[in-house]
């Protein structure tokens, strides 16, 4: 995994001049969790080096916003704020004007949506933001808000399982239920077969979640982070309804096929997207194995086009 100094030592120009002091500043700004204001990182900085000047830390922000190693964000309270970018997803924000706190999340629906527009629009577009405002649970029902951090990694890796899990349930219906409509015994054993494997990655996922939680009882209790609804178990899902409508051994094999192609597409499209991180592994483990899928039932459904084609010679 690449570290915070190798990530900055990457972004600086070859031959560029190295920085002693700018160094300092950017392995301090990686440290911190959530959205430091300028004056709150020049406070943090001074406290560890007070040789450093508040314009040399002004300098240096801009720089890690220029290089990609900081973004700015507007939270509507008058002043910028400053989060890493360094092994962060990419993410929206909700914004109490009550508290002035904030809480992140991602939706893969919402990534869709903007994608969406600006592809009808022709529009090419280069960074996404998205800001609600509005009053957070603690201040309606008249609570001192809680202040406390997350932890972004655990909390994408938890979500991260929880979307692996709810996909591979999906799947696992999917291809039960293809295996007891298909009459082609080959094709009725793939399904089985995948049955199967959908059965044992689903424990070892719920596993892998147990020991996540056990190591931070804690994590359960933080708000959702991916919100991914209509991801890749909605896939499944509606390849589900399919089935049960009535189609013939092709058709069911097609639907599969159209399944593990658009939840491989899903968990690669976003694994690629995510810094590094145990969510980011999980999604592209979940990918290669979809690939997996989608290799054998395309198998499948050209050797049963060759023996159908094939059957009435035979006669």
């Amino acid at each position: 995994m690449q570290s915070a100094k190798e990530f900055v030592e990457q972004l600086r120009p070859a031959g560029g001049r190295r920085s002693g002091k700018r160094d300092v500043i950017v392995q301090i700004f990686l440290r911190q969790e959530g959205h430091l204001a300028a004056d709150e990182l020049v406070e943090l900085i001074r406290a560890e080096d007070a040789r450093i000047s508040r314009a040399t830390i002004y300098r240096t922000l801009q720089w890690m916003v220029d290089a990609g190693i900081a973004q700015k964000v507007d939270f509507g309270e008058g002043r910028f704020r400053y989060e890493h970018s360094y092994r962060h997803p990419r993410h929206f924000h909700l914004i109490c004007k009550t508290c002035n706190q904030s809480f992140e999340f991602l939706s893969s629906d919402i990534e869709a949506l903007i994608e969406e527009i600006a592809e009808a629009r022709r529009f090419s577009p280069r960074q996404s933001v998205l800001q609600i405002y509005g009053t957070c649970e603690d201040c309606q029902a008249g609570r001192q808000p809680e202040r406390i951090a997350a932890p972004t990694d655990a909390l994408f890796a938890r979500d991260a399982l929880r979307i692996a899990i709810a996909t591979e349930r999906s799947g696992l219906e999917f291809y039960t239920r293809a295996a007891a409509l298909t009459k082609d015994a080959r094709g009725k054993k793939v399904f089985q077969r995948l049955a199967e494997e959908e059965q044992e990655h689903l424990g070892t996922l719920e596993r892998r979640y147990r020991q996540l939680v056990k190591a931070d009882p804690e994590l359960e209790a933080h708000p959702t982070f991916l919100f991914f609804k209509g991801a890749a178990n909605g896939i499944f899902a509606a390849g589900t309804e399919e089935l049960v409508k009535g189609v013939d051994d092709r058709q069911a094999l097609l639907i599969g096929i159209r399944c593990e192609r658009g939840s491989h597409k899903f968990f690669k499209r976003y694994g690629e997207r995510f810094e590094e991180s145990e969510g980011k592994q999980i999604f592209l483990e979940f990918a290669d194995e979809e690939r997996e899928h989608l290799d054998l039932l395309i198998r499948e459904y050209r050797s049963l086009v060759e023996r159908q084609a094939a059957g009435p010679k035979r006669r």
